[in-house]
């Protein structure tokens, strides 16, 4: 999978990643490295552990990475999570709420994962290609 088109399959904004990093091979970098980061890890862990606060934090954190990654529907679905999380004083915060809040960004986690998994293979092999190109 090329780039644009882990873009493309998750609803991204590839062209205003693209303005800001304008380096095809840096936003790899950036958007493979997202694999590793933890924020949907915790706000998954928090909302079980019903800590809204670290929640909240999670989620913010999620829906920024996703933000400057250009990862739209991501940073939709953990913005509205993200702004519910910080209304939870004002409103009554039901499990009901925040599950199906919760359901949208993980749908929406899942399919960045899968995709930016498949960029991270392809250039994997490109890289093994290209060393056994030079032996």
């Amino acid at each position: 999978m090329e780039l644009k088109e882990c873009y493309d399959t998750i609803g991204g904004n590839y062209e205003d990643v693209r303005q800001r990093i304008p380096s095809d091979k840096i936003i790899t970098k950036f958007v493979i490295k997202f694999l590793s980061d933890p924020s949907y890890r915790n706000l998954s862990a928090s909302l079980e552990r019903e800590d809204y606060e670290e929640a909240f934090r999670a989620a913010h954190s999620l829906k920024g990475v996703s933000q400057n990654l250009g990862f739209q529907r991501l940073g939709s679905s953990s913005g509205a999570l993200t702004e519910v999380l910080r209304e939870r004083g004002e409103r009554k915060l039901t499990p009901d709420l925040w599950k199906e809040l919760f359901g949208q960004v993980s749908a929406d986690y899942e399919a960045v994962t899968e995709a930016v998994g498949k960029l991270k293979e392809a250039q994997e092999l490109s890289f093994k290609r290209t060393a056994c190109d030079l032996t």
